[in-house]
């Protein structure tokens, strides 16, 4: 068997598109698993604070103010250690450190937003949002201009590869496939 062409595998998209379930499957196929989300969590935990929705957001833009729109990518790229997904890129800057890195291709992975508000009930988290208009206006966010924000709409535009995740799981694995 040919080891797998690429070293890092980014994931972006928006929430609830299913870049966990992209990321599960590299993990399944021997990739680390890595995600920017775990550094927000763990400074939120550090601070006391919740890692809900909005608490993620705010503390991982005012990280990026802070010590550089990369510096989510710079800190998980001290934990890198071979074959890795990367879970969670939200900002161009993330995307532009990780293409300095051998190997790098970014998957963005999308579906239709009233298929991703159910996902992301289902999974059962704080998402700040109560209803499908809510998520969508909470999704807009998450698609602004400042450099030390989420730009994710931005990470979308340069992905190597947009993957649609709108039918059942096997067809996103078999879309996936495509990768290895």
């Amino acid at each position: 068997m040919m080891p797998p062409p690429y070293r890092l595998v980014g994931l972006t998209g928006p929430n609830g598109a299913g870049k966990g379930e992209a990321a599960a499957f590299f993990a399944a196929r021997g990739y680390a698993y890595r995600s920017l989300s775990d550094i927000i969590r763990e400074e939120l935990a550090a601070a006391g604070l919740p890692a809900d929705r909005d608490h993620l957001i705010a503390k991982g833009n005012e990280l990026r103010r802070e010590g550089g729109a990369d510096v989510l990518a710079r800190l998980l790229l001290e934990r890198v250690t071979g074959r890795t997904v990367i879970d969670s890129i939200r900002n161009p800057a993330e995307v532009d450190r990780f293409r300095r890195e051998e190997g790098f291709i970014l998957l963005a992975v999308d579906a239709p937003a009233p298929l991703r508000y159910e996902r992301v009930l289902r999974r059962g988290r704080d998402e700040s949002a109560s209803t499908l208009e809510e998520f969508i206006r909470k999704e807009a966010e998450e698609m602004g201009t400042n450099p030390a924000a989420q730009q994710i709409h931005r990470c979308f535009e340069m992905a190597d590869v947009v993957v649609q995740n709108d039918g059942p799981l096997e067809e996103l694995h078999r879309r996936l496939e495509v990768f290895l």
